[in-house]
């Protein structure tokens, strides 16, 4: 089915005015604004005590926080995006005229990747301007440039997924449940599980990877270590092996392909539901 590049626009913009007018971008801003004055104190207060460490380390933390929080965020602003249109009547209203599903949803994920994605580039670069000139720490230029991709990338994955939500979870409470129960699954009881299977069957350091590596979060995660500290010493047994027979680069590649493919095959999984489903 054709897309007009126009009508996704015009559709993008629309969407765009209805972010605007929500609560959840105001809270994203402030959150994001909250973060950004953490480190920066905790960076300044290293530099008068142990003597500052570099931004680096304040952008390596700072990425670790985005990691479990833009997973929230991004479910938040999507997960709801289609279901409400459908109670609200939005889309029988919108699709009397010459517009094509394809077309809406095309808009509609743009304006939501973008309006998260836009506040963190302009957040890390922030903070890292803020740095050079009150910290007087060198921008991590390398650490930034690979932070922004392994975290945009992280933001794409549960884009994805909170679009299929919104497409196959046709209650809004139930929706909002469901958006909660995938950011548990994938950020709070992720090490507990973890940690619970290698207590109780002492896997090797293979395996604990392979079930790491299939959640998004973890991935990332994986890949901003390594980025930052290439030996994954903290990480013990299972550090030395990614050290030593993965590397960092395969770990980077890793946390940026695998959630990409993750939120494009749930994105098209939306997709195809969207074009088939009822509008009322």
């Amino acid at each position: 089915m054709g897309i007009d590049a126009k009508h996704v626009v015009a559709l993008a913009r629309l969407d765009l005015g209805d972010v605007l007018r929500s609560r959840w971008l105001v809270f994203s801003l402030l959150l994001y604004a909250a973060l950004a004055v953490l480190f920066l104190l905790v960076g300044l207060r290293e530099s008068t005590v142990l003597g500052f460490t570099g931004m680096g380390r304040v952008l390596l933390s700072m990425s670790h926080a985005l990691v479990l929080l833009l997973p929230l965020l991004a479910l938040s602003a999507t997960a709801q995006v289609v279901n409400r249109a459908q109670d609200e009547g939005a889309l029988e209203l919108l699709f009397s005229h010459p517009i094509t599903r394809d077309e809406y949803f095309v808009g509609v994920t743009l304006t939501r990747f973008c309006v998260l994605m836009v506040p963190f580039v302009g957040l890390m670069l922030l903070v890292a301007a803020i740095g050079w000139l009150v910290l007087d720490g060198a921008p991590a230029w390398g650490f930034l440039g690979r932070g922004v991709l392994v975290c945009s990338t992280l933001i794409w994955a549960f884009t994805g997924g909170g679009l299929a939500i919104s497409t196959f979870v046709r209650n809004q409470a139930k929706a909002v449940m469901a958006l909660l129960g995938v950011w548990v699954a994938s950020v709070a009881l992720l090490d507990f599980l973890l940690i619970g299977v290698m207590l109780q069957w002492r896997l090797n350091p293979q395996s604990v990877f392979l079930l790491a590596v299939l959640n998004p979060v973890e991935a990332s995660r994986l890949a901003l270590l390594s980025s930052a500290e290439p030996t994954l010493s903290v990480l013990g047994p299972v550090g030395f092996y990614l050290a030593h027979r993965v590397g960092a680069n395969s770990l980077l590649l890793l946390g940026v392909v695998w959630p990409a493919v993750l939120g494009t095959a749930c994105w098209f999984m939306a997709l195809r539901r969207f074009r088939v489903q009822d509008l009322t």
